[in-house]
């Protein structure tokens, strides 16, 4: 049997937790050659080396370090770079992860190549075209042969946009693949003792990243208002974005308690995330982490393309509404967690990227590319 090429591309850092547990699944089957593309839409080393690292996932083949800029701007580059790639070395299949930036460019370049296209973590939609990310989903789900959902949600909202079901595969949540491999090596001492914060004591913490919350500087002064308030009684993590930094310099909401970090490696995330007393959040991926782990998240945004997190009873959206954010943290915190019964969605077991590498390799999509591949050399 003729070798099954992928190409992956990846380019910031929720790509990374799901491309490791895939790549290494693959690499597990015969006959399989892989290549490795990142985009270096984030590409500051703790937040894009550093997880390398820690992943165990391999050198990237490629490095377009296209680094920031606008959206259009962005995915040009990308777009650019990708073909350049393909052109020069031809794969069977190209891979996208999530719904950033480099997801919807990779994607554009593989249907205009008439490359196959897997997206994996499809079908997520927040019904808010609003958010950029709404818009890669979209555009690459409805580019994608092979289609991969987390959660039956994605089947659901690929069947009502017309997808043919038979691209659609149900395989669960490979972030939590990763998950579940590192949680035993993480930990929260190294984050926690640095600040003075005795071990097994309650604690907040936080994670912002989106323009709606921290680009208006009156929302994100209602936020840190709300975050001071929660430092007089627990001590608060947040570890900033670098494009926030600078938002929050000389604020007068800040208290000692409240303990603005540097972004944090994964390990050293989910070593804290295991054992916060409450998180904040405005991350999908956070969403997705705190089901898994039972951990109350409350969700700054008006809504979510992750509702099984809602679903499975740990994550509640507070939207813009920073009295009510105040309101829910401080009954969590005083509660004690939240006091309610918590599910773990179906198939997120540490097993999803098993399920996708059979799919691509045994299924009947690997049959018709053999079959293609067949006809072009006689």
């Amino acid at each position: 049997m003729r070798p099954l090429r992928i190409f992956h591309v990846v380019g910031a850092r929720p790509n990374f937790m799901k491309v490791a547990p895939v790549m290494a699944a693959l690499a597990s089957q015969p006959g399989v050659q892989q290549k490795l593309a990142h985009t270096g839409q984030h590409y500051a080393a703790n937040m894009s080396d550093a997880f390398f690292q820690q992943l165990g996932i391999p050198e990237p083949d490629v490095n377009l370090e296209v680094g920031s800029g606008t959206h259009a701007t962005q995915t040009g580059q990308i777009m650019i770079g990708i073909e350049q790639c393909l052109m020069a070395d031809p794969h069977d299949l190209v891979v996208v992860y999530g719904d950033v930036n480099s997801t919807v460019a990779a994607a554009l370049v593989a249907a205009k190549m008439q490359i196959p296209l897997a997206h994996v973590e499809a079908g997520l939609r927040s019904r808010d075209r609003s958010m950029p990310e709404e818009i890669n989903r979209i555009v690459t789900d409805r580019l994608a042969q092979l289609l991969f959902t987390p959660s039956a949600d994605g089947d659901a909202n690929l069947l009502a946009e017309g997808a043919d079901p038979a691209s659609i595969h149900l395989v669960g949540n490979v972030m939590i693949d990763t998950l579940v491999r590192l949680l035993p090596q993480a930990e929260p001492a190294p984050v926690l003792q640095p600040l003075g914060i005795p071990a097994g004591s309650p604690f907040v913490l936080v994670t912002l990243h989106r323009p709606s919350n921290v680009d208006d500087p009156e929302m994100l002064g209602r936020i840190l208002e709300v975050l001071s308030a929660l430092a007089d009684r627990v001590p608060v993590l947040f570890p900033v974005h670098p494009r926030t930094r600078a938002r929050l310099s000389g604020s007068r909401w800040l208290r000692p308690a409240l303990h603005l970090i540097e972004p944090l490696g994964y390990l050293e995330f989910v070593g804290v995330e295991r054992h916060a007393s409450l998180v904040v959040t405005d991350s999908g991926g956070v969403q997705e982490e705190t089901a898994y782990l039972g951990v109350p998240c409350l969700t700054v945004r008006e809504n979510t393309e992750r509702p099984v997190t809602i679903e499975a009873g740990t994550n509640r959206l507070v939207g813009r509404d920073t009295a009510r954010l105040h309101r829910e943290a401080v009954a969590i915190l005083e509660a004690g967690r939240l006091g309610r019964p918590t599910t773990i969605p179906p198939l997120w077991d540490g097993h999803a990227a098993e399920r996708i590498a059979a799919v691509i390799v045994n299924g009947a999509w690997r049959r018709r590319i053999d079959a293609t591949a067949a006809q072009r050399s006689v």
